[in-house]
């Protein structure tokens, strides 16, 4: 169960927050072997690997257009209600973080701007395991097509009819059944069937984090480093305790390398969720997972608010809830955590599903420069710019100057040679 630390020194923060992150340095070459068979040997690899991790023959690699319609006619219709207002509520949100190109001129005859373009082929990867995780399909597949990518390609090794329904909803036609790495390596490389995309998205377990990154290395941008799911709670003697410990249980689920942790300033909370979580606990058809997580997970006792504050920011979790008094102000001091949830009645389930926000949050500290995914994470920013002759001849002698000052002649003489002309009267 979760260990209980009273009153930490600050400089004991750093290990007591430590992730139970495993070593990845023996992992990496068996995930670059796969890669790599992957890539010089395409669909034949795939079925290979389907073989060996998975136990299936892949007849078909793409799921076929009828298979989306058999599982629409299966799905149970308050499940598909409820998929669909969570991908309107998904897509409210989203929509609204559009730019619209702004022209600024900053000197006269000086025109810039930035305009968002849509990376042209994305891929999402979503994995199979003990749970369908259909929701992810709502949060990566409908910023990428308000973004207006071109090509979405959506990789998964589980055929159930809500990952189906979900991907034709969204609007993906190419579902293909390949899960792990191989599935990471058909879109970063590219296979007979399966088009090679230019960034990848999506979970996964550590065998996929690594080869996220690994194919990250060659050129193909990934989402971000993600890890194990993680929550922080900070609660006081305002906070409902069976709120806090059905939150610590959400995430306890995921998976046995999970993390939670519950900071807070009195000890009757410390009590009181601890007898909330043991009795939840009994009843959750996870409970082998949810207590293997809870090992690696802690109880913090902090003698006040702002040192709370102050740790929850140097642990950067990738959900923080704020289950106390005060909690919108205090929401103004987080400075590092990928999304919060303020209040007794926001459970972090909501960012799951379908409140609106995305739920691909950056884990393992990366919270600290990392955001989740958003629509930026689907366009570039392209910048332009536009020069006037009255432009030129206003700015030139700046450009000359700091070109010479740094010794690029040919720099210097890019503008000398237009000003020369404008100086030339006309005959």
């Amino acid at each position: 169960m979760m260990q209980t630390i009273r009153f930490p020194e600050k400089n004991a923060w750093a290990a007591l927050l430590q992730r139970p992150v495993m070593d990845t340095s023996a992992l990496e070459q068996k995930v670059n072997n796969i890669l790599q068979e992957v890539r010089d040997n395409g669909d034949k690899a795939i079925r290979k690997f389907a073989a060996e991790f998975d136990k299936v023959t892949l007849e078909n690699i793409q799921v076929p257009a009828a298979a989306f319609a058999a599982a629409e006619a299966v799905l149970e219709p308050a499940l598909k209600a409820a998929i669909q207002q969570a991908a309107k509520n998904i897509t409210t949100f989203h929509r609204a973080q559009q730019e619209k190109v702004q022209v600024i001129e900053t000197m006269p005859g000086v025109q810039c701007w930035r305009k968002p373009v849509a990376i042209q082929k994305v891929g999402l990867y979503i994995p199979g395991g003990s749970a369908p995780l259909f929701s992810t399909i709502l949060m990566l597949g409908i910023p990428a097509m308000i973004a207006g990518c071109k090509e979405v390609v959506l990789c998964t090794p589980s055929l159930h009819p809500a990952i189906l329904y979900t991907a034709q909803l969204v609007g993906i036609e190419k579902v293909f059944t390949i899960g792990g790495v191989q599935a990471i390596g058909a879109m970063a490389y590219g296979t007979e069937s399966v088009p090679q995309v230019y960034k990848i998205f999506g979970p996964g377990n550590q065998y996929v984090t690594c080869a996220k990154q690994l194919v990250n290395k060659s050129g193909v941008a990934i989402d971000m480093p993600a890890g194990p799911s993680e929550v922080a709670v900070l609660a006081d003697d305002s906070c409902i305790p069976d709120f806090v410990a059905a939150d610590l249980l959400s995430q306890a689920e995921h998976g046995p390398d999970s993390q939670v942790v519950l900071v807070t300033t009195s000890e009757s909370v410390i009590t009181n969720v601890t007898n909330a979580l043991n009795a939840q606990l009994e009843k959750l058809p996870r409970r082998g997972i949810a207590t293997t997580a809870l090992d690696n997970s802690k109880i913090i006792l902090v003698k006040d608010i702002d040192t709370a504050i102050d740790m929850l920011n140097a642990y950067a979790p990738e959900h923080l809830i704020l289950a106390c008094n005060g909690a919108e102000n205090l929401a103004d001091r987080v400075t590092d955590a990928g999304s919060v949830f303020m209040g007794n009645y926001t459970p972090e389930s909501a960012g799951d599903y379908a409140s609106g926000t995305n739920h691909t949050l950056p884990t393992n500290g990366y919270a600290r420069a990392y955001s989740g995914v958003s629509l930026d994470s689907f366009v570039k920013k392209i910048t332009f710019q536009q020069i006037s002759p009255e432009g030129l001849q206003n700015i030139g002698a700046t450009i000359e100057a700091m070109a010479a000052a740094e010794g690029l002649e040919a720099h210097k003489n890019a503008v000398t040679v237009r000003l020369q002309q404008l100086e030339i009267p006309n005959s």
